[in-house]
């Protein structure tokens, strides 16, 4: 009942961020803002994570290959499809969850407890606008950062690969394009956008409505992460089963 008691102040949450909207020109700031936080502030450490995980998916696709009669051109295949099917999209939002989302949290929650929150609302501003509808939009731009990730991680497992003597380009390429669903593509990014989501609301969820002091930001950020994560997950496995 708890669960459903949260979920239903949650969706509550979602619909006021949309009422009494905040001045379009302190929005554009706040927007720019959050975009270079969340989205470009991101980029360098998700790139470093992705060029060594294809890294990673190509070595362990190389040491299975025992069958000569099974091609080489496979571990081009195998990190194309664990890098644009989950690794991007699933893995890289639950890092998110991690960098975005707990300071997302401890963000808002500051601002709670420092009563920044109700300063707000004296002035006449909607604060759920004013936070969390900048961050709505700043995740919009999601994909944009896991179609880099999709690159990256595939340069790493072609530079694995290729310069480790592994497989050379050729096959790698023939891999890559080996039975190539363009849909899958899509299906990433759909999934993507929903993540995208999750990550700027279930955060602003925990920050915003937290109660006490700095010690409580910090059980928020945790429990922040937990249920971002377990919230990816149950939807990350609805829409596979939905859209695949």
């Amino acid at each position: 009942m708890k669960i459903l008691s949260h979920f239903g102040k949650y969706v509550i949450m979602i619909f006021e961020v949309f009422k009494r909207p905040t001045k379009t020109v302190v929005l554009k700031e706040l927007i720019l803002k959050e975009i270079d936080d969340l989205i470009i502030g991101s980029i360098g450490i998700t790139a470093f994570i992705s060029l060594f995980m294809g890294a990673v998916v190509a070595l362990q696709t190389s040491l299975n290959l025992d069958n000569p009669l099974i091609p080489k051109s496979l571990i081009g295949f195998a990190v194309r499809q664990s890098i644009i099917l989950e690794f991007a999209p699933t893995v890289i939002s639950i890092i998110m969850a991690g960098k975005v989302g707990s300071y997302i949290t401890s963000s808002i929650g500051t601002m709670n407890v420092t009563e920044q929150i109700d300063a707000l609302r004296v002035m006449g501003i909607n604060p759920l606008n004013y936070l969390v509808f900048p961050k709505i939009v700043a995740m919009l731009f999601y994909p944009l950062l896991i179609a880099i990730i999709m690159f990256v991680g595939i340069l790493g497992g072609y530079i694995a690969a290729v310069y480790g003597n592994l497989v050379n380009t050729q096959d790698f390429i023939t891999g890559l394009q080996d039975t190539f669903i363009p849909y899958q593509v899509v299906y990433a990014f759909i999934k993507t956008t929903v993540f995208g989501l999750i990550l700027a609301t279930v955060p602003s969820y925990h920050g915003y409505y937290m109660k006490g002091g700095a010690l409580e930001v910090g059980e928020a950020s945790t429990t922040s992460f937990v249920w971002t994560c377990v919230a990816i997950i149950v939807v990350n496995y609805l829409l596979t089963t939905i859209l695949l």
